[in-house]
C-alpha cells in the first residue's frame, strides 16, 4: 500500500510519538507490538480504502483525516485480537478520540469494508454492524438496557441519526438526518425519515445512493 505525506518506514515510529505526546508514561516495550502488527492493520485498511469510490485504491494518506482515523481502529483492534494488549490499544483509542473526536473501542468488530465521511461525534457500541456501513458526524450506535443493535449491510448513518437497543436496521436502509430508531426495526431498501410522535416514515430511494461510496456493492 502507498503511504502519503510519511515515509512506509516510520509509520510506526510516528503513531508511538502521537502516544508519546499525548500520554508521557507508561511501558516503552509496548510499542513494539505497533511496529509488529502494522503490516496486518494495513492490509486491512487497504481492503477498506480500495473498495471506497471516492478514494483511490491502494494509497494511505496519513494526513487524511477519516483514513487515519479507520487505521487508528484497525490497528488497536488488531493488536486487541493477537495481542489482548489492553494498554497499548487503549492508548490507541484515546489517540483516535483526541485526533478525530470518535469513539470507537477497539473490542468492537467494525466491517471489513467501511466509509467515515466526518468522524466528529460519532460514538459506536458493541453492536454488529455489517458490511458497507457508512457514517457521519454526530451519529450514534447504542445500548439500552444491555442490549445492543444489530445493523446489516449497506446501511448509511447521516448525520446526528441514532440507532438504539434492540433495533435492526435491515439491508441498504438509509436513515436520514437527525431521525432516531429506538427499540425499532426498519424496513430493507428504504429511505427512514422521522414521524409524528417519535414514528417512523419509510420511502423507496429513487437511486442506488450506496453505489456512491463503494466501488462494488
Amino acid at each position: 500500500m502507498e503511504i502519503v505525506n510519511l515515509e512506509a518506514g516510520r509509520l510506526a515510529a510516528y503513531c508511538c510519538e502521537q502516544i508519546r505526546r499525548l500520554i508521557p508514561f507508561g511501558d516503552e516495550t509496548e510499542f513494539g507490538l505497533v511496529e509488529k502488527h502494522l503490516p496486518e492493520a494495513l492490509q486491512r485498511l487497504d481492503h477498506c480504502v480500495s473498495n471506497v469510490a471516492i478514494w483511490k485504491a491502494g494509497r494511505f494518506d496519513i494526513l487524511h483525516s477519516s483514513q487515519y482515523c479507520i487505521f487508528l481502529y484497525y490497528l488497536s483492534n488488531t493488536i486487541w485480537k493477537q495481542e489482548k494488549a489492553t494498554a497499548i490499544c487503549t492508548k490507541l483509542f484515546l489517540l483516535n478520540k483526541q485526533l478525530n473526536a470518535i469513539d470507537v473501542f477497539y473490542e468492537i468488530e467494525m466491517p471489513e469494508i467501511f466509509f467515515i465521511g466526518h468522524s466528529v461525534g460519532i460514538v459506536l457500541a458493541k453492536a454488529t454492524y455489517g458490511n458497507h456501513l457508512v457514517l457521519y458526524q454526530n451519529s450514534t450506535v447504542g445500548k439500552n438496557n444491555g442490549v445492543a443493535p444489530v445493523i446489516e449491510d449497506g446501511v448509511i448513518l447521516y448525520p446526528n441519526t441514532a440507532v438504539i437497543g434492540s433495533s435492526r436496521v435491515r439491508e441498504r436502509s438509509i436513515i436520514a438526518q437527525g431521525v432516531s430508531v429506538i427499540n425499532r426495526d426498519t424496513e430493507p431498501k428504504r429511505i427512514v425519515y422521522q414521524g409524528a410522535e417519535n414514528t417512523l416514515v419509510f420511502r423507496e430511494s429513487r437511486r442506488d445512493i450506496l453505489s456512491d461510496f463503494f466501488r462494488s456493492v
